[in-house]
């Protein structure tokens, strides 16, 4: 009944039928993860995760690894353009140490939910302990249960971690059993040559374990600290019946894993752009998904979202304040 009186709501206001395209499609699904036809957006949040990668010291980035802590620190000091974005768009920012390889002063702004200074290296163990990805996702469960206390009902999720598109892609890989090759692109700007070198060592990785099948195993095995948290956070987003958005390739891999487990969850997901690596496009025809933009952007940290929240916005306000034609007295298509 709800999904019906959405569309006839959307398809009464004072336009021609579908002629909001996707912001029809959008206002649709918000309205229906709030189970309203007055939806609204509370308090948006903006996460962004950051780890280290064990892989990262194989040379699988054009970055060094201790970008990701200068990263985490201009992040907190506001100078990336998560910051300028989330601050043009009126959204609170969190940023979590999940496993960064550096000791961080105290005295920060910074979420520490720190499992241990970087993932293992895959190429000799596997990424995490069972007992460290079981942590990891109950670290990022509980940084959105304290988000919630806010009336925080929409949140966006992004990362920062050298290495990161490697773990992606060897997850991707694994979760749809489609060839490595396909799910690999040039990461922070690597050169053919560099590609190469990165393909070769993620061939190593993946076929060091045959056996792992479940998305949890998956994740374990190759994910990041940064990519598991992020699983645990939309995990508790989608129990806490929050709007998720969803940024480029990482966070993305990180929904795909949770889709796994709860396909469910893609009906509170909003993909908010598709991004320049490589293999997303790909990855969203996997899950069935359109994202909002396409900017060529590929620099992570959760700017997609930031870049589309305005358009979601504009979503949930034209069901709300848009005349219907019986409202506006404008006649109707015959």
């Amino acid at each position: 009944m709800l999904a019906e009186k959405l569309q006839h709501t959307i398809d009464f206001k004072t336009k021609p039928l579908g002629a909001l395209g996707q912001l029809e499609h959008l206002a649709h699904k918000i309205g229906m993860v709030q189970k309203t036809v007055s939806p609204e957006l509370l308090n948006p949040h903006m996460v962004v995760f950051a780890a280290d990668h064990g892989i990262a010291a194989s040379g699988v980035s054009a970055y060094p690894q201790e970008v990701t802590y200068q990263m985490v620190m201009n992040f907190l000091g506001g100078g990336a353009a998560i910051n300028v974005f989330c601050r043009q768009h009126n959204m609170a920012i969190k940023i979590v140490d999940a496993g960064v390889n550096f000791d961080f002063p105290e005295g920060l702004e910074l979420i520490d939910k720190k499992v241990r200074k970087s993932s293992r290296n895959m190429l000799e163990e596997p990424a995490m302990t069972v007992e460290e990805y079981q942590q990891a996702l109950e670290n990022g469960r509980s940084v959105v249960s304290e988000i919630v206390k806010t009336g925080c009902n929409s949140i966006g999720f992004g990362e920062m971690g050298i290495g990161n598109t490697s773990a992606s892609s060897l997850m991707m890989s694994r979760l749809f059993d489609i060839p490595l090759a396909s799910c690999v692109g040039r990461g922070t700007g690597l050169d053919d040559s560099q590609l190469l070198h990165k393909i070769q060592i993620l061939s190593e990785a993946i076929e060091k374990y045959p056996d792992v099948e479940t998305a949890d195993e998956i994740a374990q095995t190759f994910g990041g600290l940064e990519i598991v948290q992020m699983m645990g956070a939309m995990e508790e987003a989608y129990r806490q019946n929050m709007l998720i958005m969803v940024d480029g390739f990482i966070a993305s891999v990180a929904a795909a894993a949770v889709w796994k487990k709860n396909p469910q969850i893609l009906d509170h997901c909003i993909f908010c752009h598709v991004s320049d690596e490589n293999a997303h496009q790909k990855l969203l025809e996997l899950l069935g998904q359109q994202a909002l933009l396409n900017l060529n952007l590929r620099l992570g940290e959760g700017t997609g979202c930031a870049l589309a929240y305005p358009l979601i916005q504009s979503a949930v306000n034209f069901l709300n304040e848009m005349s219907s034609f019986e409202d506006a007295h404008v006649s109707n298509k015959e």
